[in-house]
């Protein structure tokens, strides 16, 4: 794995590629995606930081995994590759913003056209084996992805953090609240979703009101 994202990254990353956590992570990523099939293609690994360079950063939000299923991570949390069934959580995610901006239904899973205005859609761990859930966790990329939030977090003002969930809530304890705006609630999925800890969290329009506010373009989601 060759560390291939947008330069306005590496000036921020730079010193977290040189540390012994990443090269270690570097060879079992190498290794992993010699050996078995992984997602998603080597490719798309930093697909994240690609579409939303670093200057360019309006909102966070922090997913878990990939997906593990044949075709559908694009290295985009939550988000799936044209003509891929919706999974069950991206379809809550589309219900609340169907009640929430009174918007159609999208057509495609895909999310790059979120990514490109500024939202980052970050993964804990940027990697995952084909049919097995968390098979690349604990291995480095927790400690990558902390240090990501936390150089956004030092080094820039008014960025939105979305966190869902109780892993993301745990992901997000280190972001200074005094000069960044934090919402939380819960997971999409059907689990959560069901529980009544998703639906009507009114995020986005709560996120699109305060990028209004500091005078920004608000996101079209």
């Amino acid at each position: 794995m060759f560390v291939k994202m947008h330069s306005s990254w590496y000036d921020v990353l730079q010193n977290e590629f040189e540390k012994p956590y990443f090269q270690n992570l570097t060879t079992f990523v190498r290794n992993e995606y010699a050996t078995k099939i992984c997602y998603p293609k080597e490719a798309q690994i930093f697909a994240a930081f690609d579409y939303c360079t670093f200057d360019k950063v309006k909102v966070v939000i922090i997913g878990q995994d990939p997906y593990h299923g044949f075709g559908q991570a694009n290295g985009l949390c939550f988000s799936v590759n044209d003509d891929i069934a919706l999974p069950p959580s991206l379809i809550n995610i589309f219900k609340e913003i169907q009640t929430d901006l009174h918007q159609n239904f999208p057509k495609t899973g895909n999310l790059e056209h979120w990514a490109k205005q500024g939202v980052l859609l970050l993964n804990a761990t940027l990697t995952v084996c084909e049919g097995d859930a968390g098979s690349h966790q604990n291995k480095g990329w927790e400690v990558f992805t902390d240090a990501v939030i936390q150089k956004i977090s030092d080094k820039k003002d008014n960025i939105i953090f979305l966190l869902w969930g109780g892993f993301a809530k745990k992901k997000g304890l280190k972001i200074d609240r005094n000069k960044h705006y934090v919402l939380e609630t819960g997971h999409p999925s059907p689990l959560s979703a069901n529980r009544g800890l998703w639906f009507g969290n009114g995020h986005f329009s709560k996120a699109n009101a305060y990028l209004k506010s500091i005078g920004k373009d608000e996101i079209v989601w």
